[in-house]
């Protein structure tokens, strides 16, 4: 029985951002609704480039999400089984020496574009001699390798885009092997497929063109084709590319924000679709009736309010038994914390400003706002109900202080809220003054009087 296998490949040359996590997200849900296994596998041949502090960001970074991943490699590990590969791609004629410089190259391909022809390149390195590539050689001019294409049309059935079909005769023969003897892309992708026994592969439409390539290659190794499916990439709301220039936000960014994970997981599997944004609390309910074709061909606008107020509705309905750890790494403990948590919840954009209200709640010091109506607060004190107190509480005394007054909505509960919290603005001060207790209170209004 075949196993269903994806793999989401990033580069450990700097930190994941929010178009990486985008395809890790559709990689992780839709491996979820295929009952499949997802493989982190890092793409880490460019030794120049590739940091170690980069390949634990992305493990920081997926460990956040919560995301389950089968297994890990590394492409820096598999360097001989590359060049293996290689050498036989070198003895069946498919991969083939070159010696052009850039400046050579680029002369080439403006004199095609001159003759009205296609820029590719002619293949002219087949025609040399033995004699004059060691002549190359012996002059310290070391060889790149292009994978020799066949000049047909290459289709497949991609998973988001339909039927694709690509002219492999209207590009050049691709390069597999820089001069330095290091690999590019292409090669070391497919034969970790290959070995990773990968099913399915998820990734940006950046790459449609190398599909071809790709498949040819697979053919060549006599393996099995993988599904490819290529998703729209994500732009800024304005439609604008991004990138770190124009605000593009990095994991890590968007975690120290206080964006759940749970909210980018929402957020990142459904913009771009056809289906809205909605505000799961598990991927479980994201994975029913998950279908890979409702991504729409048109790129994903990316808001940054948009999954602020995602977030927010998220947080409305974390329960307590979800979102007491992280109280608790604020500093929030304590009996009445779960009460407290079900008080503020709705007046937090984020976990970490409960902080706040505990502060609030608890012997610190308040903002002192001046434009205070003083009537209403000494008549507040005056009018200030006995112990115990309830749900009732509230109602009834609003009720009789709003009698003595004459005043009533804003008027009247706006500076009662000031005096006790310092701010315009806040949970239910029905549910409030309970965290509060009737001692505070009325200290509270003391310092206003």
């Amino acid at each position: 029985m075949t196993v269903n296998k994806l793999r989401f490949a990033p580069s450990p040359t700097g930190n994941l951002h929010i178009g990486n996590a985008r395809t890790l997200i559709l990689n992780y849900i839709y491996s979820k609704a295929i009952d499949g296994k997802l493989i982190l596998r890092i793409d880490d041949t460019d030794t120049e480039r590739s940091e170690e502090r980069y390949y634990k960001s992305i493990l920081n970074d997926i460990d956040w999400l919560e995301i389950d991943i089968f297994d890990i490699k590394r492409q820096s590990e598999k360097t001989e089984k590359y060049q293996d590969i290689a050498n036989k791609l070198i003895e069946q004629g498919k991969l083939y020496p070159c010696f052009e410089t850039d400046e050579e190259l680029n002369r080439a391909r403006k004199l095609s574009l001159s003759r009205g022809q296609p820029p590719i390149y002619d293949r002219s390195a087949l025609n040399l001699t033995e004699e004059q590539k060691n002549a190359y050689k012996a002059n310290g001019i070391n060889p790149y390798w292009r994978f020799k294409l066949d000049r047909e049309v290459v289709e497949w059935n991609d998973l988001i885009r339909g039927r694709q079909t690509i002219d492999c005769g209207s590009f050049s023969d691709p390069v597999l092997i820089r001069a330095d003897g290091s690999f590019l892309y292409t090669l070391p992708s497919v034969v970790d497929d290959i070995d990773l026994e990968i099913t399915h592969i998820l990734r940006g439409e950046d790459h449609v063109s190398n599909t071809a390539t790709q498949i040819q290659l697979f053919k060549t190794l006599n393996a099995s084709i993988p599904n490819f499916g290529h998703h729209s990439l994500m732009v800024q709301k304005d439609g604008s590319r991004m990138s770190k220039r124009s605000g593009s936000l990095s994991l890590e960014e968007v975690r120290e924000s206080g964006i759940e994970p749970i909210t980018l997981i929402n957020y990142c599997a459904r913009i771009g679709t056809s289906d809205a944004v909605e505000a799961f609390q598990t991927t479980d309910e994201l994975v029913k009736n998950y279908d890979l074709s409702k991504i729409s061909r048109s790129p994903a606008r990316f808001s940054v309010e948009e999954l602020e107020v995602l977030n927010k509705k998220i947080i409305q309905n974390i329960p307590f038994e979800r979102a007491s750890d992280r109280l608790g790494q604020d500093g929030i403990t304590g009996e009445n914390v779960e009460k407290f948590w079900n008080v503020i919840r709705t007046n937090i954009n984020n976990i970490h400003e409960a902080k706040k209200w505990w502060d609030i709640i608890g012997d610190n010091p308040i903002n002192a706002i001046e434009s205070v109506n003083k009537e209403v607060i000494t008549s507040a004190k005056e009018l200030l109900p006995e112990n115990p107190w309830n749900e009732n509480t509230w109602s009834e005394w609003t009720g009789k202080i709003a009698a003595k007054t004459g005043l009533k909505g804003k008027e009247l509960y706006l500076p009662i809220r000031i005096a006790l919290t310092g701010e315009t603005s806040g949970p239910e001060l029905a549910t409030f003054i309970l965290l509060l207790g009737k001692d505070k209170v009325q200290k509270r209004l003391d310092i206003y009087i």
